[in-house]
């Protein structure tokens, strides 16, 4: 019995052996070379046959899956097995698992049925037809991939609200039918673009529309410029009555003014080739791209992730394609915002104080109660370079803020002590002067301060001994490491060297140098009585805030800002008396460079209320003559804006 069962056992065992063997030729292992023919692009070694049973060659299969694969087709997509093939006498089923790889690692995956007919030698044949690669796919049709854009993401304000917002345009154009003499309606096209202020709109060229008007069809509309509202009431009534004009309204997406804080917030342009370039296959034609500013530097966080579509379309005999059935979609993610803590008002002000400057300038106003920048502007034009953040120059007289307050505080001069202004001092050799030759003779402290008397603090100089200007100009923040999301250039200031160079640091000149941002900083922690790190992007927020600086020492802070009120009512900040609201205080300044006294910077930098401003204008002569007119437009148009 023993043996008998061993015999049993071992005929079991093999008849196990011989039915394993023979499914290595059953629609599973047909299926797997399939797969892998799928994706190497050989399947000669597989047998297709029609759904009439015809047999089809591999190469036409091969073909027909390149095809069919249309726009995806230099990506095979990664197939297996889902399952073992369900098998109906002569005809099996199997299902396949297909995953595409689409751009931006982008997964679209489905499964598909492959019919199988076994032939009259036992091997396995695919049923070959367009629905294997997917189940809508018919003859003729091919897989159509679409980019989906993504909302970009917005710059907001301080009130969280987005900066660049819907607003209203007029598209001015022409119909030249209606036109009896093309060029003399260029001339009065041209003429009233002209009229209409630089600051909201840039020049109009109309040398060619004559030539456009003889060569379009007679009822075109010849488009001419797309002006701002505003822009276009100003002319309104000088081109609507003209011959062929026809207006267009429509909405646009800007910001609030055609200047606003253009240099800080950058631009979002069509995306160029060095952006392709930089970045391969991140951007493709017709994309828009941040550059420069804000909208550069956080172009990752605004533009947003793109979505990906797979439709199926047709393709008729004559050529054309057809159809936009939508099999897959993952849908584009919206960039994100930044939140900055710009002031539309007084951003808006701020630019136009400095419309009509024809040399390169920069206004940076910052709350005193918060630190929070509120307005970066630059000019002409809204700047091409944001000189408000980055400028390195000298700061001239501005500068006897910070000397004054290093002195103060180490009790070497009060306001009222009398002191020298000589029209000329001489250290080592050295000779300073005043501008415009200027002396008063023994005046109290606070009088030269008012003065700008640069003498006084030469004579000075020594008082603040070798680290003293230095550590006067780090109270208020000056050289810190300051994190504000963006570039900024905090300061370098004078410290020891020989005596001539100190006496030239205490009134801004020597090797000091500082940007607006850095004196708008400092003049806010004099109006506050304590430096705090100005604050521009608030989401994302820069890691690890900077403290505050120590207060300052309040009988030497509180003796400065009345010497900067002086300023303001009986010195060389005069014109800024009567602007109306809270006293203004403030202090002048005229920075020579190059080290030629011809050569100047025009500042001013100052105060009133809640809010403290830094004017820079670069060759721009004298703090008095140029930047305070500035300040006062400024001041005023916050009043009136």
């Amino acid at each position: 019995m023993r043996r008998k069962a061993t015999v049993a056992t071992t005929l079991l065992l093999a008849v196990t052996a011989l039915t394993s063997c023979s499914s290595d030729d059953g629609p599973d292992a047909t299926v797997a070379a399939f797969i892998d023919g799928w994706h190497s692009g050989d399947l000669t070694d597989i047998g297709f046959i029609t759904p009439a049973g015809e047999r089809v060659p591999a190469t036409d299969v091969t073909e027909e899956l390149t095809a069919l694969s249309g726009d995806l087709k230099d990506t095979p997509p990664t197939l297996r097995p889902d399952g073992d093939a369900e098998v109906t006498e002569d005809i099996a089923t199997a299902t396949i698992a297909v995953e595409w790889t689409l751009p931006g690692d982008v997964r679209w995956s489905y499964p598909t049925s492959v019919r199988l007919r076994r032939g009259a030698d036992d091997a396995w044949q695919i049923i070959w037809e367009p629905a294997i690669v997917h189940e809508r796919l018919g003859s003729g049709d091919q897989l159509a991939l679409n980019r989906l854009a993504p909302p970009r993401g917005a710059i907001l304000d301080g009130a969280g609200q987005p900066i660049v917002a819907p607003r209203a345009v007029v598209v001015v154009g022409v119909q030249p039918s209606e036109v009896d003499d093309p060029a003399a309606l260029a001339d009065q096209l041209d003429a009233a673009f002209r009229a209409i202020r630089p600051a909201i709109s840039p020049p109009v060229d109309v040398s060619g529309l004559a030539d456009r008007l003889d060569e379009a069809k007679p009822d075109a509309f010849v488009e001419v410029v797309t002006l701002r509202e505003e822009a276009y009431e100003q002319i309104r009534d000088r081109i609507y009555e003209l011959p062929g004009t026809m207006f267009r309204r429509q909405e646009w997406d800007l910001a609030p003014t055609r200047e606003f804080a253009r240099a800080l917030l950058g631009t979002v342009d069509p995306v160029q080739r060095q952006d392709m370039e930089a970045h391969p296959g991140r951007y493709e034609v017709g994309d828009l791209v941040g550059h420069g500013g804000l909208q550069g530097g956080y172009e990752e966080r605004l533009r947003g992730v793109p979505g990906y579509s797979v439709q199926i379309v047709g393709t008729a005999p004559d050529g054309s394609v057809s159809g936009d059935e939508v099999v897959f979609r993952a849908d584009a993610q919206p960039g994100e915002p930044v939140r900055t803590t710009l002031d539309t008002a007084v951003q808006t002000a701020a630019d136009a104080a400095l419309a009509d400057e024809e040399q390169r300038a920069a206004l940076v106003a910052v709350r005193v109660s918060d630190g929070a920048l509120v307005a970066v502007a630059n000019g002409p034009d809204g700047g091409t370079e944001n000189l408000a953040l980055t400028a390195q120059v000298p700061p001239g007289s501005t500068f006897k803020m910070v000397s004054a307050l290093g002195l103060l505080e180490a009790g070497a001069v009060d306001p009222d002590a009398p002191v020298d202004c000589p029209k000329t001092a001489t250290v080592d050799g050295r000779s300073f002067t005043n501008s415009d030759g200027f002396e008063l003779g023994r005046v109290p402290f606070r009088t030269a301060f008012a003065e700008s008397c640069n003498t006084t603090f030469v004579e000075l100089a020594p008082q603040l001994e070798a680290d003293g200007l230095a550590e006067a100009g780090r109270l208020l923040g000056l050289e810190g490491e300051w994190r504000l999301g963006v570039s900024a250039f905090t300061g370098a200031v004078s410290t020891g060297g020989p005596p001539a160079e100190r006496a030239a640091a205490a009134f801004g000149q020597g090797t000091t140098l500082v940007s607006p941002v850095a004196m708008a900083g400092a003049t806010a922690a004099v109006a506050r009585g304590q430096w705090r790190q100005p604050t521009l992007i608030v989401d994302p927020a820069p890691p690890s805030a900077v403290p505050d600086g120590p207060q300052l020492d309040p009988a030497a802070v509180q003796a400065l800002r009345t010497m900067m009120r002086e300023v303001v009512t009986d010195g060389t900040g005069q014109a800024l008396r009567d602007v109306p609201g809270e006293p203004v205080h403030g202090k002048t300044g005229t920075a020579e460079y190059d080290d030629d006294p011809a050569n100047t910077h025009a500042w001013f930098i100052g105060w009133q209320g809640d809010l403290a401003f830094a004017v820079f204008v670069e060759q721009g002569g004298s703090g008095s003559g140029q930047a305070v007119p500035i300040a006062e437009r400024f001041l005023r148009g916050l009043t009136t804006g």
